[in-house]
């Protein structure tokens, strides 16, 4: 124990290492394993040399919640389906935020310690940063998992309140500054909280991949303003590098769905249009259908097949089924790869790691700008469970709460082979002119079950 904490700067220095080949190795399919485990070796650094370096520690409280936190934590992880992930992130998301708060909460009760105006500053921060934090991932949560309408709330007093709400948390946050009013405090704890709704209920469901990616920043940056109310450097660092890597995912993710930034952060309200249509009515047009078989015929008469799958793909469970087609049709020939429109599925990976999780070998998945160029060499797309990635809306009309949105060119190839359970608008809420192409043909159906029809077909 006595080197550990002689030596304690240099394992939280070993530990701050491991956090970034950390991201580095999960900034990649091939990494992501090596990754986890630098992340799980540098936290337990992080941990143990923690409990050493305090002061005294109630360790039987401490072991208690570790247990119970990693029994929930397994659970959780062998049992949450991949359709769930995105809303159990969020969630996680939420516990980190409401984590800063009680913390916060906790050090301006301790009539033991006095708070320089620094430390009153970072209270302040934190407390309104994890309040933000753990209401808006709540919501996310609700959104994601259809507890809540995807819509977004709407109305010529949402920003008036989103403004009171902000100039309120900032003016009792003021007030707790100056006087150390401990009232002010929890006055501006509790406009944080509420602030926290009124930022992500007027956004859309649409966008909801990009709140997830923000969350993950703010997460960040509430733990690191844990860092500082308990002055621990190697929450600051791992929080710190938590909330850049998740503010500059963010931007990317902005720039793939041709949004705002600035219009995430403040709640829809600095330009640009939610992803989620008004209505979400669909005009019957004529449209071809055909079987399964119709379609394992064309893909196993074709010479490439580029895969295009959505969060349909996901609910069915069909990768593995997917995955023994794509190999059946490499057998006869067919060259066959996989499109990723960069916020396919519900967060920012979610499609790569379903797909690994089939075991698709890795050079088939190509990113969005790799393959777009290809579409119009493509014989045939197969488009399974995904709907607004490849809406050509997107790039043709000026009025489409899309339009702008950098989308999969599946429209540009030869043939094009859609599987979807009915006519329905997708989770934008928005038809999808694809649909009525006379070069493209709708097959109706369970994902799963139109691909494992497809496979039998092609045996």
């Amino acid at each position: 124990m006595t080197a550990i904490a002689q030596y304690a700067d240099w394992i939280y220095l070993i530990a701050a290492v491991l956090f970034i080949l950390t991201l580095k190795g999960l900034s990649s399919p091939t990494g992501a394993i090596a990754g986890n485990r630098y992340g799980m070796l540098g936290m337990g650094l992080a941990v143990l040399v923690t409990l050493v370096l305090a002061p005294s520690p109630n360790f039987v409280l401490i072991v208690l919640a570790m247990v119970a936190g990693a029994l929930l934590g397994t659970y959780r992880a062998k049992t949450v389906p991949m359709t769930q992930m995105p809303e159990t992130v969020a969630m996680m998301h939420s516990a980190v935020g409401l984590a800063a708060v009680l913390i916060a909460l906790a050090a301006v009760h301790n009539g033991d310690q006095h708070h320089t105006t620094v430390q009153r500053i970072e209270l302040f921060v934190g407390c309104f940063i994890g309040g933000i934090t753990f209401t808006a991932s709540v919501v996310a949560w609700g959104k994601l998992s259809a507890k809540l309408a995807a819509k977004p709330l709407k109305g010529g007093w949402v920003k008036p309140m989103q403004i009171v709400l902000a100039l309120g948390m900032l003016g009792f946050g003021a007030h707790y500054f100056i006087t150390e009013n401990l009232c002010s405090f929890w006055i501006m704890t509790g406009f944080s909280v509420v602030l926290g709704y009124f930022l992500i209920a007027p956004i859309g469901g649409g966008d909801m991949p990009v709140v997830v990616s923000m969350l993950n920043s703010y997460s960040g940056w509430a733990a690191a303003g844990i860092g500082f109310t308990l002055n621990n450097a190697v929450l600051i660092i791992a929080g710190s590098l938590v909330g850049s890597s998740g503010a500059i995912l963010s931007y990317i993710m902005c720039k793939a769905m041709n949004r705002s930034l600035l219009n995430v952060i403040f709640g829809g309200g600095m330009g640009g249009d939610s992803a989620v249509a008004a209505s979400g009515d669909v005009v019957q047009k004529p449209y071809k259908s055909g079987s399964a078989d119709d379609a394992a015929f064309m893909m196993g008469n074709a010479d490439s097949v580029v895969i295009v799958p959505g969060y349909g793909l996901a609910v069915s469970r069909a990768q593995h089924a997917l995955q023994e087609y794509a190999r059946a049709l490499s057998e006869k020939g067919v060259t066959v790869r996989y499109a990723i429109h960069p916020v396919a599925g519900r967060m920012p990976g979610h499609m790569n790691v379903l797909l690994a999780e089939a075991e698709v070998p890795y050079e088939q998945v190509q990113e969005m700008d790799e393959i777009n160029s290809d579409f119009a060499n493509t014989d045939v797309v197969l488009v399974i469970g995904a709907n607004d990635v490849v809406n050509p809306a997107a790039q043709r009309d000026k009025q489409s709460p899309i339009y702008g949105m950098p989308i999969l060119d599946a429209h540009k190839a030869r043939t094009v082979i859609v599987v979807k359970r009915s006519m329905s608008a997708g989770y934008a809420g928005l038809d999808n002119d694809l649909f009525y192409m006379d070069k493209t043909m709708m097959v109706f159906g369970d994902a799963k079950k139109v691909v494992e029809d497809m496979v039998k077909s092609l045996a």
